[in-house]
């Protein structure tokens, strides 16, 4: 067995390396700045159509339809209890969520995770605004949205009349994400 530690431990060195690897690429892959217009393609209005058009779980199991929201500026928030840069996001956008909750804009976390983890991080973290559950047809629709690197988190913000103002991959700063909501509510 004393021979095999050394193989053991070579292995899972491997491995790890191996991850950051992956990790790197996607997180690189995931800032890198996008060639497509600020304005929405058709496959991306689709993919929201498609989006709003679904009834995805909260975290007491309830079905809430995204639909229940049109005509709101949304922030859509892909994230996973997993993902280190969307866990650290979340804290901003619940203060976002509150600043800007009177004037028409609703913060949605849509979670590539199990209910259980999701349901234990909002009471860990109060977060503000709805989080629900998404199925894994929920994730390939990102790709249409504008997430070619299936990164997290992923934000999408619609304007009050359905059309696709921003997307980002990769953490959206606190900042960056006033200026946005700020010109979007501007009367």
């Amino acid at each position: 067995m004393k021979n095999k530690l050394p193989i053991i431990l070579a292995l899972v060195a491997a491995l790890a390396a191996a991850a950051a690897g992956i990790y790197t690429a996607r997180q690189q892959a995931a800032t890198a700045p996008s060639a497509a217009p600020a304005t929405a393609t058709q496959a991306q209005h689709a993919a929201l159509n498609t989006l709003l058009g679904l009834e995805l779980a909260d975290t007491s199991g309830t079905r809430q339809p995204l639909a229940q929201w049109k005509g709101k500026i949304l922030v859509l928030n892909f994230w996973a209890t997993w993902c280190p840069p969307c866990r650290k996001e979340i804290p901003a956008f619940s203060a976002m969520s509150g600043k800007y909750r009177d004037k028409g804009v609703q913060f949605v976390g849509i979670s590539i995770d199990t209910p259980t983890n999701v349901r234990d991080f909002q009471r860990e973290h109060r977060v503000g605004y709805p989080l629900l559950i998404a199925e894994p047809s929920v994730v390939q629709l990102t790709e249409s949205l504008g997430n070619a690197a299936q990164g997290l988190p992923f934000t999408v913000i619609v304007d009050k009349t359905g059309v696709i103002s921003r997307v980002k991959v990769g953490m959206l700063s606190e900042d960056d994400l006033d200026t946005t909501l700020g010109r979007l509510t501007r009367p």
